[in-house]
């Protein structure tokens, strides 16, 4: 069901603001756990070859943005920083040549502690900073040497504290991963690490747990994970401290202090436009004529360089979500963020009725799991912790 109301409202303020997505895809290792499109170093990384197919990508994509300024820039990857202060420099000197970046825009990009040893410009994060980076999203995981040992990270414990230390006074706005649950961690090593990130004091702290996720090294030869009461406490005692500290709990896996949410990654969860250019890199645009489009670019950086430069258009598919499809789709994203969206937000971002969920709705307010009152869709904390199920309840039949 389609109102020509909300139809308008989705084409009017639904595709605003826009974020930018650039991936970069190198790590000097592969680590055992790892599922995203990183490439392990072999070589020489050839960095000036990609670059500039990243500005070729970004340069066929404008038509589809035309007009639309960018407030928050993403670069991730891999490990963004084997790329030195001066390849991020020009990365985004070029950015800034094709589009209009908002004046107090957002440009985060991730590092990794250890980089160091690929190049020691690795870590000058002055640098990064010079070149434009305003937000550093740095992959610590663990301050505990046998932890990082145990998770195949390149990095040691000295490492993952001087890399904040010192992160911390390049950057106002500074991100620390934590992981736990991790072979042989105890729960006093977990709660350890949070404590030492509370010392350091960065404006923000992701904290995920150890998932095996299929098509790594950690799914095909299994570690011995701590045992499902112990990993309860973990939770349960990282979220205590947590919920006790500055660092206030906005989505799922993401606490900040005031003022200090990831705006790009906020705008993911909004269902926001952003465009994305690199190997693997993903794009969901409203396009005009179309609607709600996500694009998928070739995933290995080689194939990915030599598609850029044959010109016909073969590194990106695109695919129309399909308007049954929306309401999965925007809640899959919504319902991570612990005080949820408004109740208008879907119309607004998909042109569509939100009359399309209400049945879905009705049963997730009747199992405890979502809070619709205030005109807002929020949550309940049990619908945090059974998240998969709320947010399967919208699936299409």
């Amino acid at each position: 069901m389609q109102s020509s109301s909300a139809s308008s409202a989705g084409v009017l303020q639904g595709v605003s603001g826009l974020g930018f997505y650039i991936h970069l895809p190198w790590c000097i290792l592969k680590c055992p756990y790892c599922d995203f499109n990183s490439h392990e170093i072999k070589g020489d990384v050839p960095q000036q070859d990609y670059l500039a197919a990243l500005v070729r990508d970004l340069e066929r994509s404008l038509p589809q943005v035309w007009g639309r300024t960018v407030h928050t820039v993403f670069i991730g990857g891999g490990t963004p920083n084997v790329f030195g202060p001066d390849a991020i420099n020009k990365l985004l000197t070029d950015v800034r040549a094709r589009l209009p970046l908002a004046p107090d825009c957002e440009i985060t990009m991730e590092a990794n502690p250890g980089a160091g040893r690929f190049s020691r410009e690795a870590t000058d994060w002055p640098g990064y900073r010079q070149a434009g980076v305003n937000r550093l999203s740095l992959g610590v995981q663990s301050f505990d040497a046998v932890s990082l040992k145990a998770i195949g990270r390149v990095h040691n414990a000295d490492d993952s504290f001087e890399a904040t230390r010192t992160a911390m006074k390049a950057f106002d706005r500074l991100n620390v991963d934590l992981m736990y649950g991790l072979p042989g961690q105890s729960l006093q090593m977990a709660v350890n690490d949070l404590q030492t990130a509370f010392s350091l004091g960065p404006s923000h702290i992701s904290l995920y747990q150890l998932t095996l996720e299929p098509n790594t090294l950690f799914a095909a030869r299994p570690p011995v994970l701590p045992a499902d009461e112990v990993l309860e406490a973990m939770h349960e005692q990282l979220l205590s401290r947590l919920e006790s500290s500055p660092w206030r709990r906005y989505e799922v896996s993401a606490f900040a202090r005031e003022g200090e949410a990831c705006r790009h990654n906020m705008n993911y969860w909004r269902f926001g436009d952003y465009l994305g250019v690199g190997a693997g890199a993903h794009s969901k645009l409203q396009i005009p004529g179309l609607g709600v489009t996500r694009q998928t670019c070739t995933r290995h950086p080689g194939e990915y360089v030599k598609a850029i430069q044959r010109q016909d258009g073969s590194h990106r598919k695109d695919e129309v979500v399909p308007p049954e499809r929306l309401g999965f789709e925007f809640m899959l994203n919504a319902m991570r963020l612990v005080g949820g969206v408004e109740s208008d937000l879907f119309e607004r971002t998909t042109g569509l009725c939100s009359q399309q969920l209400s049945a879905a709705l009705t049963v997730a307010q009747k199992q405890g799991l979502l809070d619709c009152n205030h005109d807002r869709w929020r949550p309940t904390p049990l619908g945090l912790d059974f998240l998969n199920d709320l947010q399967m309840l919208f699936l299409p039949h």
